[in-house]
């Protein structure tokens, strides 16, 4: 008995330390991003990765990371990790959905903003940025619907795209 627990909080002590590591590695990758030296922040997201392969929160700002680099194919695949280990990770979503956007992947890019908008009803930008999805493929009921709660939510500058886009 004493043997297992004593197993127990040696392998809970070392996952723990693993983790702790892996979280100083993604801060150092963050204020390494914030200096623009995008490689580092990326080599230090990918060696808090090989450290803790379950860190949610290392594949998302990789994901970023390689999203501000326009290594779209590479964002996509991290971000899909991202959610698959924190399917709460609405910013997760929000910004898969951006580069899907971008790779005019509109029925995927509504599909993460839709599940952004389910985990967090008051996502403004989800709104937003579904709103304007949706009037790229002339869906404008849904666009309008999405742009006027966005201006619910506090976003006044949508004024504008209301007018133009509910006619």
């Amino acid at each position: 008995m004493k043997k297992s627990t004593l197993l127990a909080a040696l392998l809970l002590t070392i996952t723990f330390s693993y983790s702790q590591s892996a979280k100083k590695l993604v801060k150092t990758g963050i204020t390494k991003f914030q200096k623009e030296d995008f490689k580092g922040a990326i080599a230090e997201y990918t060696k808090a990765i090989e450290i803790d392969s379950n860190y949610a929160d290392a594949y998302f700002y990789r994901g970023y990371t390689k999203f501000t680099l326009k290594d779209y194919q590479g964002a996509i695949i991290d971000y899909t990790k991202n959610v698959e280990l924190d399917p709460k990770s609405y910013d997760g979503f929000i910004d898969r959905g951006d580069v899907k956007y971008i790779l005019k992947d509109y029925k995927g890019a509504i599909e993460d903003y839709t599940k952004a908008i389910e985990l967090n009803r008051n996502f403004v930008d989800a709104y937003y940025n579904r709103g304007n999805t949706y009037y790229r493929i002339r869906r404008n009921n849904e666009a309008c619907l999405d742009l006027k709660k966005t201006a619910e939510l506090g976003k006044p500058y949508v004024y504008d795209l209301i007018k133009e886009y509910c006619k």
